[in-house]
């Protein structure tokens, strides 16, 4: 964060200052929510949860050394007091990007692969100046203004990863840190049950591309996905098109995949052509590195500049397709963040992929926020698990696993409560050279399966 007097702070955020902040104290960051991140010269944030109370922490991320506490009411610590919290954090943050010196913001979104993408992208642009980017999945009206207060003045990029919950989120983020490129990725059904349809998602995803200024902005769009590519009709901004189609300005050609599921193919742009090898597993990661490498084109780095940096990305956030091999040979696919339709049907074909001739088994738990048809998309997913010829599929959960149970009819399925029950019940058959593939919507905590099964590994 750039350094900022206290009384800046209030100022920027429409608060008060009580009686013992010293308005002569300077903030200098970084800023945030947990008090056992606080530092010397850091601003904590008082957050109330459906849990926890930020406000009852105060005290003590004040003796880690923060300069003050932005909180809605006094505490036992020099404090901003102001009306809306998370409108003041927002405020802050758009206050900070709006005096850097002209830093170019990259947003990314879509239903799938943001954080991949984000990564990949973060990644290069490195290569031309230095990068500030989410940590892990910091997308949301919390972690994305927190995100832009690590900004400074020596900052030349931001890549900012921007999520909906519901219309007007992403057009509310994009405000924070006003974007030159956006990038859109796909149009799925995550969140179906919040949105009611891929036409109200599309419309929420569309919102970054009309953020996008007319001068100087391009939206960067998936050129196979008719939602995503519609988009074009929505901005102001130049458009440019990814994809594996040929109407792509930047594409992928001649693809094959490796014996570990990962993929090989020819990067092409306007300029020439590179190879790119990925070390990211799946087919379903090419237009994750498709879309990282046209907002990079844009930034005019060589397309031998990008293929080399995309060959030799991996993995920087948890629980995304993480491959693990076991000491006794048994592989262990953990993409337990998250899932929805798309992404359990890509999980499942790394899976094949991946585990050729060997024995597959699969760990997933039901999708959630899928509304009214959640329960059919989830009967679908275990009639998936049902045919990918696995050794054994365990569902995990309540009331609502039933659906894909009873989805996988006829397939060697059991039904557990919750992870630790899975772990328990998979661990006595895995055998050497077995693939486990593990899936699941977030709030199922599914990685502690895979923590389970690597650490069985040792015993």
């Amino acid at each position: 964060m750039i350094p900022m007097p206290l009384a800046r702070v209030a100022e920027i955020t429409s608060g008060a200052l009580t009686g013992i902040a010293d308005p002569r104290a300077v903030v200098r960051g970084p800023v945030v929510v947990d008090s056992r991140a606080a530092e010397p010269g850091s601003l904590f944030v008082a957050l109330k949860g459906s849990r926890v109370d930020g406000h009852a922490f105060a005290e003590e991320a004040h003796r880690a050394g923060a300069v003050a506490v932005l909180a809605a009411r006094p505490t036992e610590a020099p404090t901003v007091i102001v009306g809306d919290v998370l409108a003041a954090l927002a405020a802050l943050a758009a206050e900070v990007c709006a005096e850097l010196p002209e830093p170019t913001v990259l947003g990314v979104t879509g239903s799938a692969g943001k954080t991949t993408t984000k990564d990949l992208l973060a990644g290069l642009t490195a290569l031309i100046g230095p990068t500030v980017s989410p940590v892990g999945s910091y997308n949301n009206e919390i972690g994305h203004p927190l995100t832009v207060l690590r900004a400074d003045a020596a900052t030349r990029f931001m890549v900012l990863e921007l999520s909906a919950r519901n219309v007007g989120h992403i057009a509310a983020l994009a405000r924070i840190a006003p974007p030159q490129i956006g990038v859109v990725l796909n149009v799925g059904t995550a969140h179906l049950g919040v949105f009611g349809s891929r036409e109200a998602i599309a419309k929420a995803k569309g919102e970054l591309v009309e953020a996008l200024p007319r001068k100087g902005g391009v939206a960067v769009l998936n050129a196979d996905d008719p939602h995503v590519r519609a988009m074009a009709g929505r901005s102001a901004a130049r458009v440019t098109l990814f994809g594996r189609t040929p109407e792509a300005a930047v594409r992928a050609e001649n693809l094959s995949l490796d014996d570990r599921g990962r993929a090989r193919f020819t990067l092409c742009t306007p300029s020439g052509d590179a190879e790119v090898s990925l070390r990211l597993y799946g087919e379903h990661m090419v237009y994750n590195a498709l879309a990282a490498a046209a907002a990079a084109y844009e930034l005019g780095l060589p397309v031998a500049t990008i293929a080399r940096q995309l060959s030799e990305s991996v993995p920087c956030s948890p629980w995304r397709m993480e491959v693990t091999d076991r000491p006794d040979g048994v592989t262990v696919i953990n993409d337990a963040y998250n899932a929805n339709p798309d992404s359990m049907r890509a999980a499942f074909v790394t899976l094949g992929a991946l585990g050729r001739q060997r024995r597959r088994f699969a760990v997933i738990a039901p999708m959630l926020e899928l509304g009214e048809e959640g329960r059919l998309l989830n009967e679908q997913a275990g009639r998936m698990a049902a045919g990918a010829g696995l050794a054994g599929l365990i569902v995990v959960g309540g009331e609502e696993a039933r659906s894909i149970v009873a989805g996988a009819a006829g397939a060697p399925v059991l039904h557990v409560p919750d992870p630790p029950a899975a772990a328990q019940a998979l661990l006595p058959r895995l055998a050497p050279g077995d693939v486990v593939l593990i899936k699941g919507s977030r709030a199922t905590g599914l990685e502690r399966v895979a923590e389970l099964l690597l650490g069985g590994a040792a015993q």
